[in-house]
């Protein structure tokens, strides 16, 4: 073939010997790296999980038919009801006082501010137990409760020992004792709201209820969200001390149970401690659903639900398989 006169001739070299890949390296497959520690960890974890449960299932001593038969009584649900009761009026009235106690705290009024600090201050400081005793004796120091002007004549008056029935009392305590600890978690997460957000709130001249609601309360949830759980979660768990006020909530059904039954106590621990379990853990899935949907707009992809978690590694283990099959 004649070329034209002047024209640029390109001329592709092969690439040198030691460039080209070897035949013998391109078919060999990439092994992944081994991790023999972590092999040994699985495998010491596991031989000691399966001593554990082996120990716990072949034991007579926890009395499993025992605990089968006091599970479902109805002395055993009656005091459950009664615990989710006293939970779930002391999580909503401890939620409320901790949210105005926090904008107690972060208002500008000295007043306000100081008795904030103090609440949270002395609640925080004294034990559950010691308020629920203080509070099933208060019709002892206080016969009668009065509403009227300070230091002059009363408006009306009535008498605390009606209205401090046991459950009254169990509640009260335990949400004055959770909106010392809720309001913390509440002031927390407002302050975790970047400035600017206040700041672009207040340039379009949005009303400051207006900015609380929709643009700081939102963003604070998603740090109020994990804290508050938490401490629904000591709720839960806290509730076995109003037992001691003569409520008889699942503990204290269970402790009146052993003290008639004295051969099944372990087993009612057991019943006591599996219900506590079911519980926690529906409140730590609720916090889950809840996280998540406080987190759109927030992460470029939300966190996967168990569900999807499990279709993930179901899928991840067929590919293995069918790459262990054609290798």
């Amino acid at each position: 073939m004649s070329e034209l006169p002047g024209a640029a001739v390109s001329v592709t070299e092969p690439p040198p010997i030691a460039d080209r890949p070897s035949k013998q390296l391109t078919a060999q497959r990439v092994l992944p790296l081994r991790h023999p520690g972590r092999w040994i960890a699985t495998a010491v974890v596991l031989v000691l999980t399966a001593q554990f449960v082996h120990g716990l299932v072949s034991n007579p001593f926890y009395q499993w038919h025992r605990f089968g038969y006091w599970f479902l009584r109805p002395t055993i649900l009656d005091g459950l009801l009664i615990t989710l009761e006293v939970t779930a009026y002391s999580a909503v009235l401890g939620l409320l006082g901790g949210v105005v106690l926090a904008l107690a705290r972060l208002s500008k009024s000295p007043v306000l501010r100081a008795v904030s600090w103090i609440y949270i201050w002395t609640f925080r400081s004294i034990p559950l137990i010691v308020i629920l005793l203080f509070l099933y004796n208060f019709s002892a120091l206080y016969q009668t409760l009065s509403v009227g002007v300070p230091f002059g004549p009363a408006f009306f008056a009535f008498d605390e020992s009606r209205l401090a029935t046991d459950i009254a009392v169990a509640v009260v305590g335990l949400s004055l004792n959770q909106a010392a600890y809720a309001a913390e978690a509440v002031r927390g997460g407002i302050l975790s709201v970047d400035q600017g957000q206040h700041e672009a709130a207040a340039a379009l001249g949005l009303p400051k209820g207006y900015q609380f609601r929709k643009v700081v309360l939102p963003q604070a949830l998603r740090s109020i969200t994990p804290n508050y759980v938490n401490q629904l979660i000591d709720l839960v768990k806290a509730t076995s001390l109003v037992f001691y006020v003569s409520l008889l909530d699942l503990f204290g059904a269970a402790q009146t149970m052993g003290a008639t039954y004295p051969g099944d106590i372990v087993p009612l621990l057991l019943v006591v401690t599996v219900w506590y379990l079911i519980l926690t853990t529906v409140v730590s899935v609720i916090q889950f659903y809840v996280e998540r949907y406080f987190a759109r707009g927030a992460t470029r992809t939300l966190p996967p639900t168990p569900l999807q978690k499990l279709r993930t590694a179901l899928t991840d283990l067929r590919a293995r398989i069918r790459r262990e099959a054609a290798v």
